[in-house]
C-alpha cells in the first residue's frame, strides 16, 4: 500500500503540472490513477482433494472404518463442498460466496501513438487489490476444512491497449501480463488431527484483458471507465499434510497411511473481474 500512496501523491502532483495538450490527440505520454472494484471468480467446480497414500495423486477418497466417504452425502449429518467461506463446522450451515465487492485501487503511466482515428500504446499499472477467493471441504464428523487465497502487497502489470478515437472520445481494448504475490492459508475445526503447513506464499503470473473508454474533460485531463479480467497462476498453491495430532489410528486421514493424509484445492488460479473510473493526465 505504501506504493500506491507515493503513487498517487507524484500523480496528483503532475496532474497539477500538465500542459496543455491538443484536445482529440491522443499521442504522448500520461499518468493517471484508476479506483473501482474487484469481484473473485470462481469456479463453481473447484473442490478438495485428497491424497491418502501419500504417493503425489490427489485422487482418493477418505473413508471411515466401515468404508464410507468421510466426505460424502450418505449418512445423517452429510459431508461435501463448496467454494467459499464455511458458515460453520457442517455442511448443512453452507458458506458464505466470494462474490462480495472489495477495493481495487491503481496508479498506471503509458505512451500512446496515433495513426488517423486508430490509437495504440503501452501501459505499466501498479494496484492494490482486496480480493479473497475461499473453498471449503466439509467431513461427516463434522468438521470443516477451508483454503482461502488472496493477493499479498500489489499487482504489476504490463499490457497493450489499441483502440478507436472518435471525436474527443477513444474505445479501446487491452491486454497483457501481471504478476503478483499470493498467500494461500488454510483453517480447519478439526482439533483432533495436526496439520501442516498453515501457510505458504509464492510468486504468481498471468495474464489481463479487458475494455474500456476514455474522454476529454478538458485540454489536459481524460476520464474514463474500464472493465479488467485478470488471472493469476498461484503454481500447485498449498498442499496440507494432515497428520496423527491425538487422533487414533483409526481416525480417516490415518487408515491407508498412519502418516496422514494430504489435501489441496483443485485450482490453481486466483482471478477476479474488475470495475473502475480512470483519471489521467496527458502532457
Amino acid at each position: 500500500m505504501r506504493h500506491i500512496t507515493l503513487a498517487a501523491v507524484a500523480a496528483t502532483t503532475l496532474l497539477a503540472m500538465a500542459g496543455t495538450a491538443t484536445a482529440q490527440d491522443w499521442s504522448g505520454p500520461y499518468i493517471g490513477l484508476s479506483a473501482g472494484g474487484a469481484v473473485a471468480d470462481d469456479d463453481e467446480d473447484e473442490r478438495v482433494v485428497f491424497d491418502t497414500n501419500l504417493d503425489g495423486n490427489f485422487n482418493d477418497t477418505v473413508r471411515t472404518t466401515g468404508g464410507v466417504d468421510a466426505f460424502g452425502p450418505t449418512t445423517a449429518n452429510p459431508g461435501g463442498f463448496c467454494n467459499g467461506k464455511a458458515s460453520a463446522n457442517n455442511f448443512a450451515a453452507g458458506c458464505t460466496d466470494d462474490d462480495n465487492v472489495k477495493g481495487d485501487f491503481a496508479v498506471r503511466v503509458g505512451w500512446d501513438f496515433q495513426s488517423g482515428p486508430w490509437v495504440y500504446g503501452l501501459v505499466a499499472e501498479a494496484a492494490a487489490v482486496d480480493v479473497e477467493d475461499f473453498n471449503t471441504a466439509f467431513s461427516i464428523t463434522p468438521a470443516a476444512y477451508q483454503f482461502n487465497r488472496e493477493i499479498e502487497d500489489v499487482v504489476y502489470a504490463a499490457r497493450l491497449r489499441g483502440g478507436y478515437a472518435f471525436g474527443r472520445t477513444l474505445a479501446y481494448v487491452t491486454g497483457g501480463a501481471a504478476f503478483a504475490k499470493v498467500t494461500d492459508s488454510y483453517f480447519t475445526t478439526n482439533a483432533v488431527n495436526s496439520f501442516t503447513p498453515l501457510v505458504s506464499e509464492q510468486d504468481a503470473t498471468g495474464y489481463q484483458a479487458g475494455f474500456g473508454v476514455e474522454t476529454w474533460l478538458n485540454d489536459r485531463i481524460t476520464v474514463g471507465a474500464e472493465y479488467l479480467y485478470t488471472s493469476l497462476d498461484a503454481d500447485e498453491g498449498l498442499t496440507v499434510r494432515t497428520g496423527p495430532g491425538t487422533a487414533p489410528p483409526t481416525n480417516p486421514f490415518l487408515i491407508v497411511n498412519p502418516a496422514g493424509t494430504d489435501q489441496r484445492r483443485t485450482n490453481d488460479e486466483l482471478a477476479y473481474h474488475g470495475f473502475r473510473v480512470t483519471l489521467s493526465a496527458r502532457f
